[in-house]
């Protein structure tokens, strides 16, 4: 046998965050509880969030933040052109406060602070060690301690129903040598993480070219949930949402997660200096970098997209400091990127696809076909002089000319984290089929559920949004499930 019983009240299909809590709640109800992770290692993409989202948290009236829940929803509102869901949004702001208290109460859960990301809302309640610290220290022991059984390197093939419609178990497969065996259950959550890692889905169901895309996730976010809740009726809905963020060094011969606290990254993509697309040309305010997910939109609408940066720029970071804070990475503009020239350096003798160095604007307009970058330097130069953007009106402080050479030119791709949504679900996280209808016994949370919280944009403007909901939902269908099975 792949699992220790045939029968469960509850399998949660994914041991990543929303997973992992799900299953705490879920065991700590008294439900048989079984999780299915097909990968070796548990946590998942959780293991790389940094915070959640809450309000009227204590730690916001500490700071004097005193957000209400309806402003929260209203900001999403506005953002999404109203596409999000009114509901969801209320009843998960609601209780946000109280899932935080929970997490912290019941399983340890530690946060550091709150704070916000670029011109967001105050909303980001960041974790100690972020998510791979908690997850490992305090939430794996805990869903282990309340008696749920883990399964790694087993995966959900197929949902099984009874004659009326009603879940009741799974074919499940061994990833180590395919066996495959059926087991019985109440229920299913679907907790899967979505699709970002799977190049197809991505572009059949969101339109975006998997190729200008940067994965920085676990790399097991391949649509499982989706396909199986797809295969079992579930409506195919709130799928085109992609939480991108801004450019990220585009290096396809090194894992992602390389750049992730680079400085060389950090100078290229996030102090609003000059960006180009394929032409050459100049083609937005490049102070959208402080909207990461409006940065990934424009950034994507380019075929290509390259920071131009010259040396006396990389000397002022190098040895005054930033242009602008990161916040909770580089949060004081006076400290210098001190290893920039070190990492660009070293990048140039790697000959590393992403970088391009020349001694004249002229030399790179031959390196890459941007057949107008001189006149469009010509231009940025004159604008920089005049201290005002005339034609995207960036603030004059990151009018930085491009002056003295050598000149630099990165290749940009956009960092992406997870997709959002593919599947339709209630206020209590059952799935709904094609005509709005619960599918008795399936659920799905966390990332794969989370397309009602937005449009077509993910908002960054309440950060933690997605995290904070992983957390929510999946205590939310657990403590559904146990209420349908007590009765």
């Amino acid at each position: 046998m792949l699992t220790n019983k045939n029968k469960y009240d509850v399998v949660i299909v994914g041991g990543g965050l929303s997973g992992l809590i799900s299953a705490f709640q879920a065991a700590d109800k008294g439900l048989k509880t079984l999780v299915l992770e097909k990968g070796r290692n548990l946590g998942g993409s959780g293991n790389y969030v940094e915070g959640l989202c809450a309000v009227g948290t204590e730690m916001q009236k500490a700071k004097g933040i005193n957000y209400t829940p309806s402003q929260l929803v209203q900001t999403e509102l506005n953002y999404s052109h109203y596409e999000a869901d009114s509901r969801s949004l209320k009843e998960y702001f609601n209780e946000s406060a109280e899932t935080l208290k929970w997490l912290q109460s019941k399983m340890g859960v530690e946060f550091t602070e709150v704070t916000k990301l670029g011109s967001g809302m105050v909303t980001w309640h960041l974790l100690k060690g972020q998510g791979k610290e908690q997850i490992q220290k305090n939430i794996i022991p805990s869903v282990k301690k309340v008696g749920c059984e883990i399964e790694v390197s087993v995966s959900a093939q197929k949902i099984l129903k009874d004659g009326k419609g009603k879940v009741s178990g799974l074919v499940i497969k061994s990833e180590a040598n395919g066996a495959e065996e059926a087991i019985s259950t109440n229920a299913v959550v679907i907790a899967t993480g979505g699709f970002l890692n799977n190049p197809k889905l991505l572009r059949e169901e969101t339109g975006y070219d998997p190729d200008k895309i940067i994965n920085i996730n676990s790399g097991k976010n391949t649509g499982d949930g989706q396909k199986l809740a797809w295969a079992a009726g579930a409506q195919r809905v709130a799928k085109g949402t992609l939480m991108a963020f801004n450019g990220y060094l585009n290096d396809p011969t090194n894992p992602p997660y390389k750049y992730w606290y680079s400085e060389m990254n950090t100078a290229a993509s996030l102090q609003s200096l000059l960006f180009v697309n394929e032409q050459g040309d100049r083609f937005v305010n490049e102070q959208v970098t402080d909207n990461f997910a409006d940065c990934g939109n424009v950034f994507l609408h380019q075929n290509a997209v390259y920071s131009i940066i010259d040396q006396a720029t990389v000397d002022y970071l190098s040895k005054k400091g930033l242009l602008k804070i990161i916040e909770i990475y580089y949060e004081d503009t006076n400290k210098p990127l001190s290893h920039l020239q070190e990492q660009i350096d070293e990048a140039l003798t790697q000959k590393l696809p992403f970088i391009h160095k020349a001694n004249s604007i002229e030399d790179l307009v031959k390196k890459l076909s941007l057949t107008n970058l001189k006149p469009t330097v010509e231009r940025y130069n004159e604008l920089c002089k005049k201290g005002i953007d005339e034609d995207f009106g960036k603030d004059s402080h990151f009018l930085v000319s491009v002056e003295r050479g050598p000149f630099y030119a990165f290749d940009l791709g956009v960092g992406a984290f997870t997709t959002l949504g593919g599947l339709k679900t209630d206020l209590d996280n059952h799935v709904l089929d094609r005509n709005g209808k619960i599918i008795d016994g399936l659920y799905a949370i966390g990332a794969d559920a989370a397309g009602k919280l937005c449009g077509d944009t993910y908002s960054p403007n309440i950060c933690g949004t997605c995290a904070g909901y992983c957390a929510y939902s999946g205590r939310k269908a657990a403590l559904d499930i146990a209420k349908n099975l007590t009765r």
